[in-house]
């Protein structure tokens, strides 16, 4: 059988997961704090039928060696942590990181998960949640009778509100961000949260603004850094690469038709 059938089969086979990462990115292209993924590929194994360097006479060798390669395999998918754009909500518990960290959330079985999703809440304790009800960590809890209004998070995470009888903003807590040796290496687990890997490494813990973190900006979310642009552009690529593979399977078969026909 051709080589170039199985070989152009996994090209359509690893279009086919191209897309479907461009399709994951554009569908959340307003999911706060995502960031975009890249597939990345590489050559399958190669059939040596020839060396290179093998002697072709009692002086000389052959220059350059006769290889066939069998297609191409999905290598890596590569999350790009760049920073997304930020908007303005007006909300007093949404907080964005400008540069590079996560907020730690404490997940249902008692470990840790780390998000860029900053649209926080608080539930009937007066707890920082994030939406799917994780509490933040450190924990910050709002003092009885707080004024809403007048909750303030500053840039390098001291978080402060003003309380009945009290004319001075009294300081109730202090947010902390994590940052990781190689963020690419955490697993995303869906809900906008990261779990640590020995890739990624320990989380290293910090203050906003200091040590190489970002700093915190109130009253703002971060959005994807997904751009749709970019995204439909890669689109046609692989579309095309993918109607490519695809001719060359029917190329393909019509040679075996032209062979098979030979005798009659």
């Amino acid at each position: 059988m051709m080589r170039s059938l199985w070989t152009a089969a996994s090209g359509m086979i690893g279009q086919q997961f191209n897309i479907d990462t461009i399709s994951n990115n554009l569908a959340n292209v307003n999911t706060t704090g995502f960031k975009q993924v890249r597939a990345e590929f590489d050559d399958l194994i190669y059939q040596t039928i020839r060396t290179a360097g093998t002697p072709a006479t009692e002086h000389t060798i052959v220059p350059t060696g006769v290889q066939v390669g069998h297609g191409v395999k999905a290598a890596a998918t590569q999350r790009m942590f760049t920073q997304g754009s930020l908007q303005e909500t007006g909300n007093v518990f949404d907080v964005a990181i400008q540069g590079e960290g996560f907020f730690r959330v404490m997940l249902i079985d008692g470990t840790f998960g780390y998000t860029r999703d900053g649209s926080f809440k608080i539930d009937s304790n007066a707890q920082l949640l994030n939406s799917q009800g994780y509490r933040v960590m450190p924990e910050l809890i709002m003092p009885e009778g707080f004024i809403r209004e007048t909750l303030t998070i500053t840039q390098d995470g001291r978080v402060t509100v003003k309380v009945p009888g009290n004319d001075d903003p009294i300081q109730i807590g202090q947010i902390e961000i994590y940052r990781f040796i190689n963020p690419a290496g955490l697993n995303a687990i869906g809900e906008n949260i990261f779990k640590v890997t020995n890739a990624s490494g320990d989380a290293i813990a910090g203050r906003p603004g200091y040590d190489g973190m970002g700093s915190l900006i109130h009253r703002f979310l971060e959005m994807s850094n997904v751009s749709v642009v970019r995204e439909m552009v890669n689109m046609i690529v692989a579309q095309r690469a993918y109607e490519l593979n695809s001719k060359a399977i029917q190329t393909s078969d019509n040679m075996l038709g032209i062979a098979t026909g030979l005798k009659r």
